[in-house]
C-alpha cells in the first residue's frame, strides 16, 4: 500500500483535489480557455493519483498545482505549434478565399463525402468517441462518461481516429489527383 494514502484506504491527494480544486481552475485559467480548464485540471488530478500509487507525495497541493501548470502550459505550446503549422500551410489557403461558386460548392460536398469514408473506415468503438469529439465537440470527460471509458482512453481514440482519417483523405486524394491527371479528354483516344 502505497503511504500517500491513508489507514482507511482513502486517497490523501483525492481530499486535497476536493480542496483545492478551485484553486487550480484559477491557476489554469490564467493559462488556457474556459473550454480547456476543466479538462486539464481532472489530467491533473489523474496524474497525481498515479504518481500516489508509485511513490509517496509529500506536498500533495503543490505537486498537484505544479501538474496543472505544466499540463496547461504544454496544451497551450501544443495549441501554438498546430497554429505555426496552418500558418506554414497557408500557401493552400488563398484559391479557397477567391469566393464561392458551384465548383467551390461541390469541392465542398466532395471533401464531406470523403470525410464520412474516412470515419466509415474506423472501428466502431474508434468512430463512435472520434465523432463525439470532432463532429458533435463533446470534452473528453463527458465522452469518457458517456461510453464508460476511461479520460486516456478517450484520448488515445481521437488521435487514432484523426491519424488514420488523414491518412485515408491523403491517400483519397493522391487517387483522385493520378485520376484527373491520367484521364484522356473524353471523346478522344490514341
Amino acid at each position: 500500500m502505497s503511504r500517500s494514502i491513508t489507514m482507511s484506504g482513502k486517497s490523501t491527494i483525492t481530499a486535497t483535489f476536493v480542496k483545492y480544486r478551485a484553486k487550480m481552475m484559477r491557476a489554469v485559467s490564467a493559462i488556457v480557455g474556459a473550454d480547456d480548464i476543466e479538462d486539464i485540471v481532472q489530467d491533473a488530478f489523474i496524474r497525481s493519483y498515479e504518481a500516489e500509487l508509485k511513490q509517496e507525495i509529500k506536498y500533495e497541493r503543490t505537486y498537484m498545482l505544479k501538474t496543472a501548470r505544466n499540463l496547461a502550459l504544454n496544451h497551450v505550446k501544443s495549441a501554438a505549434h498546430q497554429l505555426n503549422e496552418s500558418m506554414e500551410n497557408m500557401d493552400m489557403l488563398p484559391h479557397d478565399l477567391v469566393g464561392y461558386s458551384l465548383e467551390k460548392h461541390v469541392e465542398s460536398k466532395q471533401r464531406f463525402i470523403h470525410f464520412c469514408r474516412a470515419t466509415e473506415s474506423l472501428s466502431p468503438e474508434v468512430r463512435r468517441v472520434f465523432l463525439l469529439k470532432k463532429v458533435y465537440g463533446m470534452r473528453q470527460r463527458e465522452i469518457a462518461e458517456l461510453v464508460g471509458l476511461s479520460e486516456s482512453t478517450v484520448e488515445k481514440h481521437v488521435a487514432k481516429g484523426l491519424l488514420q482519417c488523414a491518412r485515408f483523405l491523403a491517400s483519397s486524394e493522391q487517387v483522385d489527383g493520378a485520376e484527373t491527371v491520367g484521364a484522356e479528354p473524353s471523346g478522344q483516344s490514341k
